[in-house]
């Protein structure tokens, strides 16, 4: 879909994406106001993070998702998924107890999870051929737009306390609903639509002549090109993942209990962190994503993060240190490799499995960081924060090393003819 219709759409899918940093953000932003409401200690404060849409939540959701949006259409997910959404963020403003902001965290995560892969595949299979990079790149900004948002408003809210979390809460849940009601009116994927055909129509050749069709779910990983672009797309995304989920949930914390700072502090700093994310997102990632070396890209962002974390972790977390961080990590951020993930988990996979690929992808991402989240309050404990840097600077290596070797060339090139180029044997 083109022009400004296709766009309309492309941002009300997108929408998913702030609602799912926003939530993450929004119970970072409070995280230690509830943890002095409900006495929560390390583990229940790990737990939180494990579970939400920051891990274990999200990893489900999008393992189910994936499934559902393949087998029966993209729109679907847009159908459900936010009514979901919009109990989980309820229960959580209304949260009076552990149980019942744990259960509102765990159904948040379950239906951010369940949008991802469904987001992602619709705003590039909607996409026009030159202008992918710039649509994911859409989406990309809204998941950046989410966070800042939220945190301003942490800060804007910070001397109504805890009420102010809960207000922040509340707001995720009416954009979600105006959402909801957006997403009711977008048309189905047409390259879906079209594979779908494809695929009923070989099922009853198929069924003619007694043979029996492969299963989709099987060939993800039997087919060699799947396996390549798999390896790719957990070896950037899952290794990046595990800092940026750290820092996602947890990094308003360590500014407090590391770096000293109030809590009003700490959210204005990682507010302006993801205000430079929106800014590079546009600037560098929309704009340059369809035009130069993608490869390039990638490299210089993955670098910039890692200074980022070197600066961090080996300096003394003045303010000289935190500025310098906020500014390499949230410009690096706007085109890493969130973003990358989003072009070419939706790129590299045959349409009939493109959404249970990322869902697949998306849940090992949530898994690894549902896991760490679990340690990392603990881990910053016992080990300190400058080893637990170096450890989080280890990822990143790893991240833009598989990048840099692997990354692909698909620019400009049409979503049908990078099949025909991947799965040609």
């Amino acid at each position: 879909m083109a022009g400004k219709k296709g766009m309309k759409s492309t941002i009300t899918v997108a929408m998913s994406n702030y609602l799912e940093a926003g939530s993450i953000v929004a119970g970072a932003g409070g995280l230690t106001l509830w943890m002095e409401y409900l006495n929560l200690d390390d583990f229940k404060l790990g737990l939180l993070g494990a579970l939400s849409a920051n891990g274990f939540g999200a990893a489900v959701g999008a393992l189910a998702g994936g499934i559902l949006v393949d087998k029966y259409g993209r729109k679907l997910i847009y159908k459900y998924d936010l009514l979901l959404y919009m109990l989980g963020v309820l229960l959580i403003t209304f949260s009076f107890n552990f149980p019942m902001l744990l259960i509102g965290y765990v159904i948040t995560g379950i239906a951010v999870g369940a949008a991802i892969p469904a987001a992602w595949t619709y705003i590039a299979e909607e996409a026009p051929d030159n202008e992918r990079a710039a649509r994911v790149g859409f989406g990309q900004l809204a998941w950046s737009i989410g966070p800042a948002v939220s945190l301003l408003l942490s800060v804007a809210l910070a001397p109504l306390g805890l009420l102010g979390s809960r207000i922040i809460f509340a707001q995720l849940f009416v954009i979600a609903l105006v959402t909801w009601i957006l997403q009711q009116q977008i048309n189905e994927s047409a390259i879906w639509e079209e594979e779908k055909k494809k695929e009923e129509k070989l099922k009853a050749t198929l069924k003619a002549t007694g043979q029996i069709a492969e299963n989709p779910i099987k060939e993800l990983f039997t087919v060699k090109a799947n396996r390549q672009a798999i390896i790719l797309l957990l070896g950037i995304y899952v290794f990046w993942n595990l800092v940026a989920g750290v820092m996602g949930y947890f990094m308003p914390y360590i500014y407090e209990t590391v770096g000293g700072l109030s809590s009003a502090q700490a959210n204005l700093l990682q507010a302006f962190l993801w205000i430079l994310t929106v800014a590079s997102t546009y600037f560098v990632f929309i704009k340059l994503g369809d035009k130069v070396s993608r490869k390039i890209l990638y490299t210089v962002g993955a670098v910039m993060g890692i200074v980022a974390w070197a600066v961090l972790s080996l300096g003394s977390m003045g303010l000289t240190e935190l500025f310098l961080f906020v500014i390499l990590w949230g410009i690096a951020a706007g085109f890493g490799a969130q973003a990358f993930y989003g072009l070419w988990a939706s790129e590299l996979f045959h349409t009939k499995y493109r959404a249970k690929a990322q869902g697949f992808l998306f849940c090992i991402a949530r898994v690894a960081v549902g896991l760490i989240s679990l340690i990392v309050p603990t881990m910053i404990t016992v080990l300190g924060f400058k080893i637990s840097g170096l450890i989080m600077i280890g990822f990143l290596i790893i991240a833009a090393i598989i990048g840099f070797v692997m990354a692909p060339e698909t620019r400009g090139k049409s979503l049908k003819q990078i099949e025909q180029e991947r799965y040609s044997a």
